[in-house]
């Protein structure tokens, strides 16, 4: 995160009624919403703005910033600065009462599966799978969306043991959790799970799915599921664009209460 240092020119107000920077980030913030610069492409250069609006390469800096805050752009050294959104992105918030429900998603999405195929764990899926070399497994590719708005909110793959690949053809699949199908349709309960949360950059397949730039940053929650022999029986890779989703987590010391 960059800091920032307030000069005279942060505090010079526009005839508008607002300080030069907030006039300058409304300005441009419009003619993104308007469609001057499409989503993917790139801004005109920093001297260009500074010429238009009149003011100081400081004074566009910090409008830029506020604009890169409010997910509008996305600025990367050394390259130019690209639109991300026309509008300011909603944030899905999901809250947790419990650890596990990390485990699980709001009834409020729904998930459309892009791929579905029977894949062999090789040298590049065996450290996610932590299955034997060889073995079968069946993997779900699709996006998830809020219910309400369609906004994705991840790209989730999603790999089962063969027998449960015919969950894809139940009616609520889309809805449900697939380790809740299984446990509901199979009656194999989740003895342990382990989640392991990092964050990585958007390939160029999966930006396109999540319809962001290629490299935008991406928070990755990868959730395995274990039987009570031991063994894993689903493992999931969720790959959340930033400025989509946030999860949010609250827990309460019970041995305070009545204190």
């Amino acid at each position: 995160m960059s800091e920032r240092f307030e000069t005279q020119d942060d505090r010079k107000v526009h005839p508008q009624g607002v300080v030069l920077h907030e006039y300058v980030a409304n300005a441009l913030a419009d003619r993104i919403r308007q469609g001057e610069w499409g989503v993917g492409s790139a801004l005109p250069s920093e001297a260009t703005f500074c010429r238009q609006y009149a003011v100081s390469r400081h004074t566009l800096r910090h409008a830029l910033a506020t604009l890169e805050e409010n997910g509008l752009i996305l600025r990367r050294q050394g390259a130019p600065t690209r639109v991300i959104s026309r509008q300011r992105p909603r944030k899905f918030i999901q809250s947790f009462n419990s650890p596990a429900d990390i485990l699980r998603y709001s009834g409020a999405t729904y998930r459309v599966n892009e791929l579905q195929e029977y894949v062999e764990c090789d040298a590049a899926l065996a450290p996610l799978l932590q299955a034997p070399m060889g073995s079968s497994w069946y993997h779900i590719g699709g996006i998830r969306r809020e219910l309400s708005t369609d906004l994705i909110l991840s790209y989730n793959d999603i790999y089962l043991l063969p027998k449960f690949a015919d969950l894809v053809n139940e009616p609520d699949h889309s809805h449900s959790m697939v380790f809740e199908q299984i446990e509901r349709r199979f009656g194999i309960s989740i003895d342990r799970a382990v989640v392991d949360i990092s964050a990585t950059g958007a390939s160029p397949q999966m930006a396109k799915s999540l319809q962001v730039p290629r490299g935008t940053p991406c928070l990755v929650v990868i959730r395995r599921y274990f039987d009570s022999s031991g063994n894993p029986f689903e493992v999931s890779v969720s790959h959340h664009p930033e400025n989509r989703f946030v999860y949010s987590m609250e827990y309460r010391n019970s041995a305070s209460k009545g204190a």
